[in-house]
């Protein structure tokens, strides 16, 4: 049996949780064409993505890209989501559907992943606390049968 490499998860970064939430209640916020209309979203996009990568959407268009830049950033979002994780990047949700904000943060991620501009985050913590509700879960039943 082969190990697998467990994949870093975009959706566990902070703020990332929350803003996907927010394109659920408003899909349009998540095509950055329509952003204009939602200040307070992309504020919020900006400061996020600076927070976990080191430059926002727009200042990682700006960047200069290598001659041999595979654009991963325009690929189709199902695409995308194999692309990133064969670099070791989880770009899905919890239904296992590529996030719907994926396209504001493909680039500052793709760029920081592959050291052209920005950074890594070097720790993703989760915006609400994991449990593992199955081992929980066995205790309680093993607790119970002792009674």
């Amino acid at each position: 049996m082969t190990d697998t490499p467990t994949l870093r998860r975009l959706i566990d970064l902070p703020g990332i949780d929350a803003l996907e939430l927010k394109a659920l209640m408003k899909p349009r916020a998540a095509d950055p064409d329509e952003l204009y209309d939602f200040p307070e979203i992309a504020e919020a996009i900006d400061e996020t993505a600076r927070a976990a990568f080191g430059l926002t959407p727009d200042e990682a268009a700006a960047v200069t890209r290598p001659a041999d830049w595979d654009p991963i950033e325009r690929l189709d979002p199902a695409d995308m989501a194999e692309a990133f994780a064969a670099e070791g990047w989880d770009v899905l949700d919890t239904r296992r559907k590529p996030l719907r904000m994926l396209a504001h943060w493909a680039l500052p991620l793709a760029l920081a992943m592959r050291g052209v501009a920005g950074e890594l985050p070097f720790r993703a913590e989760p915006d609400q606390p994991v449990t593992d509700w199955g081992s929980n879960l066995k205790a309680e039943a093993t607790r119970f049968r002792k009674r």
